[in-house]
């Protein structure tokens, strides 16, 4: 069954992030938390929202 993105609340979008973190898919997780906390209307929980969720290309160490 198909579901209209439009349709898609805040916790939908969480549940989808903590799915791709399980699957180690670190920026797909980052992603859809970041539209997460865009559908959140308290800066307060969408800032914590964000700290649960970095972007894994500004928090990756590379090594030799």
């Amino acid at each position: 069954m198909l579901v209209d993105p439009a349709h898609l609340t805040a916790a939908d979008h969480l549940d989808a992030a903590r799915e791709m973190t399980a699957a180690n898919r670190p920026y797909l997780a980052h992603l859809l938390a970041e539209e997460a906390a865009r559908l959140t209307n308290d800066p307060a929980t969408a800032a914590a929202i964000r700290a649960a969720f970095p972007d894994p290309n500004l928090t990756r160490t590379e090594t030799d």
